[in-house]
């Protein structure tokens, strides 16, 4: 993930737009934006566009910056993409002292989701190459009556996409989560060989299209204890995970496991397996935060457009104090490029 620009056509401008939606007003996406906008080498590898709030990214912009402007554009292609210029696709207009707020309301819900809504459609009618998520709150999307959870659930519905997985990136480790947010008492009940099977070939495909490696090596996470020993700590490895990871085999997918959890992520980040497919949440995302806290990136594997973001929350306890570290959305907007060039690449 060391080159992102290729195949560039003399006298085009081969930066591909990049959506990036504000997130939570009253978290740290504003914040990061603005920083990560001030990045060297943002505006040589692409035009990044911020989808959000007129009020509160100008807030954000005399707090964070003394030398960015502010331009708003109607679409797209009317933008100024260059240095010191951050362009806008205002789809709210909140109140001017909506950061200043103490709470969630449910106009700043409303306008979250719509900021999705609107990356998105953009995205499907290829009017941006990807689309970057700034992070938002669940409490917002449930105050403004929204059925979905997350921007996983609500872009795959807008994107009609039955199939999907959450992949954690960075250079040393990814890893794939066969089930997202659930109890861990619900994983065991949850998972399905199709499922399993599902998620392999999702990752095969992404690694294949999305990050150029043509012969993937994967390796699939044990549920128990020592990957089941044999059946002494569970049964879902024989009955399910194998199962599972046999038939994607049979697919013609460089695959291993059921593996033992406490050391197959010690193999893949010694280059042994490009991708680990977990089971659950923590399984994956605490090997992965240890090594890739401040740089991770979050991809959606299985939709029909880009998506990555930040891998963090809305950190409320240091929003608009000026402490918010951009790292993981400077890597979501170098991930994402990186994906628009190889998709481009490999004609998908």
């Amino acid at each position: 993930m060391t080159s992102f620009l290729k195949n560039t056509v003399p006298h085009a401008d081969p930066r591909p737009v990049i959506g990036i939606t504000m997130g939570d007003p009253l978290g740290i996406g504003p914040e990061i934006l603005v920083k990560a906008l001030q990045h060297p080498g943002m505006y040589d590898m692409c035009k990044p566009l911020v989808i959000g709030d007129r009020h509160v990214m100008a807030r954000a912009i005399s707090q964070f910056s003394t030398a960015m402007g502010l331009h708003q554009v109607a679409a797209p292609k009317t933008g100024r993409y260059e240095p010191g210029c951050l362009n806008l696709l205002a789809v709210s207009d909140l109140s001017p002292d909506t950061a200043a707020q103490g709470s969630m309301t449910p106009e700043m819900g409303r306008a979250m989701e719509n900021y999705i809504k609107t990356g998105a459609a953009l995205a499907l009618n290829q009017e941006i190459a990807a689309l970057v998520t700034c992070p938002i709150t669940k409490t917002g999307l449930v105050l403004a009556g929204s059925p979905f959870h997350g921007h996983t659930e609500l872009i795959a519905s807008r994107t009609n996409t039955r199939k999907f997985a959450m992949m954690l990136a960075g250079d040393r480790l990814k890893v794939v989560l066969v089930t997202i947010h659930i109890p861990l008492a619900k994983v065991c009940t949850s998972l399905t060989q199709d499922k399993i099977v599902d998620t392999i070939l999702l990752t095969a495909d992404a690694l294949q299209t999305r990050f150029d490696i043509l012969h993937p090596r994967l390796a699939v996470a044990g549920l128990n204890p020592h990957a089941g020993e044999d059946g002494l700590f569970g049964m879902q490895e024989k009955k399910i995970i194998a199962p599972a990871v046999y038939t994607a085999q049979k697919k013609q997918i460089d695959v291993q496991g059921p593996l033992p959890p406490d050391t197959v992520f010690f193999h893949a980040i010694n280059n042994k397996y490009d991708a680990v497919v977990c089971m659950y949440h923590d399984q994956g995302l605490i090997p992965f935060k240890l090594i890739h806290f401040a740089d991770g990136v979050n991809i959606t594997l299985g939709l029909p457009i880009i998506r990555t973001s930040v891998d963090h929350g809305t950190a409320y306890d240091i929003a608009w104090q000026g402490k918010a570290d951009p790292s993981s959305l400077v890597q979501a907007v170098k991930t994402a490029v990186f994906q628009a060039q190889n998709r481009t690449d490999h004609g998908r």
